[in-house]
């Protein structure tokens, strides 16, 4: 992972997909990793695969993948920035797209 940052940062890219890169960390190490992507981020657009909270949780927007009853799969979307806009508005009813 180290390289991987190191190369972007020598050489940035418009955009990175990482899949699952956090999974093994333990709590300090993606802690690390956490401050290195909001910083890559400045830079370069990231698509993150991840099932991993924290990781989400530095998010703008979150995509999701989920099986309807009838069996169709449906992307759900949701801006965290719409959500504490509604939490400070008083409304637990929130939209998904």
């Amino acid at each position: 992972m180290a390289l991987l940052l190191a190369i972007f940062e020598a050489r940035p890219s418009p955009f990175c997909i990482m899949d699952e890169v956090e999974a093994a960390l333990d709590d300090l190490n993606l802690t690390r990793l956490l401050a290195a992507l909001k910083h890559l981020r400045e830079s370069a657009q990231l698509l993150i695969i991840t099932h991993q909270q924290r990781t989400m949780s530095i998010a703008d927007v979150l995509y999701g993948v989920t099986m309807r009853a009838d069996g169709v799969t449906a992307v759900i979307s949701q801006s965290l920035e719409e959500i504490s806009r509604q939490r400070e508005n008083g409304s637990d009813n929130l939209e998904r797209s």
